[in-house]
């Protein structure tokens, strides 16, 4: 029927659960969830307008001692666990099944089409997490969902049953590219220093079960900011740590704020350049999951370099003034030390 919705948004009509369209979510933990029979838990559907329809997010429940129903799907799926500690199993058709145990703070993906069930470690209280899939592009390329749900193609590149896919220790690529299919917290992970978007910036980028979609880790100092970058729709941030605000906004218009605390979840739009404030006594940590690993190009790769010279950065010196006013008013109004000028000297040396 000609109604003017896409094959995902009838998709997730059907599923008779909340779904969260906004901007930005302050916390996750104030989104509604209701009973999705589909999963065998509680649910909701997370909608960004940043995500420009090629990715969502949803949050899922897992009653206490309980489990989720097994399932399998033909579009990418990477978990992060808000909260909670529980076991899951995948499995190819016919094949035995490898399990891992999580925590809160944990990360992998499901492999591709793999089968996979989700369970409650403890019989008290429930466990949470979010998932970012890739869902709607899917969906709305291939408009069938018995083939999304019921494709019997088993992608042996991605996952053959490996007694350690799940484990630990993956390959790092250079300085920053972690290759792993599992993370077990990604607050205790040690970070990468990386200053292209800042001096006292560390990042990790973690390449995942062999996804387009991939995570990367990234904290920045007491006192400071990281500078303005824009890219392609898709990517979510999640904040895991600190409290700050970020700036949003289209080339040649006034900035949008958002401000964040753990649990919040930004998604910047498409070419929309954005910048990150650390306005906490501690470093401030977030996981962006997104587009592009190093293996599977999707859209347009981020270039950090300077606007001046074809990249998609805006250099300190090159920002407006009131953004370093602002911010350091904030920091003076809290008791904090703005160590820009320090992050400045640094890179000029």
């Amino acid at each position: 029927m000609a109604d003017g919705r896409s094959t995902y948004e009838r998709w997730i009509e059907e599923q008779g659960v909340p779904v969260t369209k906004a901007f930005f979510i302050s916390d996750l933990n104030d989104i509604a969830l209701g009973p999705w029979p589909r999963k065998g838990g509680k649910g909701a559907i997370i909608n960004l307008e940043g995500t420009g329809d090629t990715d969502d997010a949803y949050i899922c429940e897992i009653p206490a001692g309980g489990r989720l129903h097994p399932e399998r799907h033909f579009y990418e799926e990477l978990v992060f666990v808000l909260e909670g500690r529980g076991a899951t199993q995948v499995w190819q058709e016919g094949g035995p099944k490898q399990s891992f145990e999580w925590q809160a703070g944990s990360l992998f993906a499901i492999p591709l089409n793999a089968w996979f069930q989700h369970f409650n470690g403890s019989g008290r209280e429930p466990a949470r997490y979010i998932a970012f899939t890739s869902a709607p592009l899917m969906m709305n390329l291939v408009n069938d969902q018995e083939f999304i749900f019921n494709c019997p193609h088993v992608f042996r590149g991605r996952f053959d049953g490996e007694t350690d896919y799940f484990k630990a220790e993956g390959k790092f690529h250079g300085q920053r590219v972690w290759d792993v299919n599992f993370v077990a917290n990604v607050r205790d992970l040690s970070l990468i220093q990386s200053h292209d978007r800042g001096k006292g910036n560390h990042t990790t980028i973690i390449e995942i079960a062999c996804s387009p979609l991939i995570a990367h880790i990234s904290e920045f100092s007491v006192g400071s900011y990281k500078k303005a970058h824009r890219h392609a729709a898709g990517a979510q941030i999640i904040v895991l740590e600190g409290e700050g605000y970020t700036l949003l906004w289209p080339e040649g218009s006034r900035p949008k704020r958002c401000d964040w605390k753990p649990n919040s979840v930004i998604a910047p739009p498409d070419q929309w350049f954005h910048q990150h404030f650390n306005l906490s006594e501690t470093p401030a940590r977030y996981l962006a999951i997104r587009w592009n690993s190093k293996k599977y190009k999707v859209f347009k790769d981020i270039v950090d370099r300077s606007v001046k010279e074809g990249g998609t950065q805006i250099e300190y010196e090159d920002e407006a003034p009131a953004i370093r006013r602002s911010f350091e008013a904030e920091l003076a109004q809290r008791g904090i030390r703005s160590r820009m000028g320090e992050a400045e000297t640094a890179e000029a040396e």
